[in-house]
This record gives C-alpha cells, structure tokens and sequence, in this order.
C-alpha cells in the first residue's frame, strides 16, 4: 500500500507560516523547501509529498483525492463548499472577511451592487440581512470597485486594514473571522488514518503552545 501523504499547502503567507508549524512539529524538511520554485515537493526522508498551489485550489485538490491533506484558509472552505474533512484550527494566517465601501455612502436604494471573490459568501450574507444585492464577482483589485462605481460595497479579507486606508476605503461590517485549517480527504482519512492522526496530534501540540 502507498503510504506517503500528499499535502497540499497554498504559496505564500500560510505556506511560510504553515512550514513553520511543521518544523516545530519535528518533520525532517530540507532547508531549501520555502525557497523551492517546483510546484511539487518530494520528501524522502519523511515519505510526503507537497503539492504548492493557489490557495482557492487547495480544497480541490484534497477533495479530488490527488491530496491526502491540504491547509486551507477558512474562508476559501466557506466559498467553495467542498466535500473534505476540517480537522485542525491551525491558528496561523489570521484575518476576517468583511464588509467596504468609500465613507459617508449609503448602498444603491435601487439596484445595490457588491463585488467580491467570495459571490457565496457575500450572497449568503446579505441575504442574512434581508437585502437584495447584484453580486460581481472579481479576481483581484476588489478595492477599486467602489472607486470607479463599479459597486456600492466590497467584500472581501482584511488583514491589518492598511489596502482599505490606503484606497480611501473603510470597513462596515465584520463578517467572519478567518484562520487556516487543516482539512482531509474523506477516504485518505480511512486508508491513512494512522499517519494522518499523528499528523494531526502533533500539530495540535504545536498550536497549543503557541497560543499559550
């Protein structure tokens, strides 16, 4: 039986901060692994393999079973609905979702618009709060929406509020606090229980430490 565990990990601030954990956690990782420009990282020495990819993709991967295991952010887990498995709040990455707009401006009374990445969570949001909203889903640059009227309102993550001061922008609702989570395949869970359980275990020492 195949018994190394692919692990699917978004580049950037969770897979530097994601990397970390696992180090602390004791797994034998190479130095030059957070310098590594492959999109697929064999480690012997641990029987793993890393999959690297864009942090929307990494839910679809582990529920497609070509990942045992991914981390994940709780927000891409809230908009994409996947069949997988949260196991573990990692605690690292930390930021929420949240409602934007320019200041001192009310939402359209006719045809209110909001553009964001996350159209299931915002829709499933407003609809909480009985507005009827247009949503306009965007890639990227959701600030600039409100500045060339393209929407009354954002949604989108905030880490430090620093894109939204800078943009003129300021936040009116708070939605969902966001961390990155360790997620799993259902029938990896079966067939690699053992591993992935110990996985789990010590990344939970890990992470209750750090919060003490």
């Amino acid at each position: 039986m195949n018994t190394k565990l692919t692990i699917a990990m978004p580049k950037g601030r969770i897979f530097e901060e994601a990397l970390e954990l696992l180090l602390k956690a004791g797994y034998n990782l190479p130095p030059e692994f957070d310098d590594s420009r492959k999109l697929i990282l064999d480690v012997e020495a641990e029987d793993m393999r890393f999959i690297l990819a864009k942090p929307m993709d990494v839910a679809t991967y582990v529920e497609h079973g070509v990942a045992d295991v991914g981390i994940a952010g709780k927000d891409v887990l809230l908009e994409e609905e996947r069949d997988v498995y949260e196991l573990l709040d990692l605690r690292i990455s930390a930021c929420y979702l949240a409602v934007a707009g320019l200041p001192g401006t009310a939402m359209n009374d006719v045809a209110p618009k909001v553009a964001t990445k996350y159209p299931n969570v915002a829709a499933a949001y407003f609809r909480e709060q009985g507005e009827q909203v247009e949503i306009i889903k965007l890639n990227g640059s959701i600030e600039l929406a409100p500045l060339i009227g393209l929407a009354d309102r954002i949604v989108d993550i905030v880490s430090t509020g620093r894109t939204l001061v800078e943009n003129g922008l300021v936040e009116y609702e708070r939605i969902k606090d966001v961390t990155s989570r360790l997620i799993v395949n259902p029938v990896s869970y079966r067939i690699k229980d053992e591993r992935i359980n110990e996985l789990v275990t010590r990344l939970s020492t890990v992470v209750s430490l750090e919060v003490k």
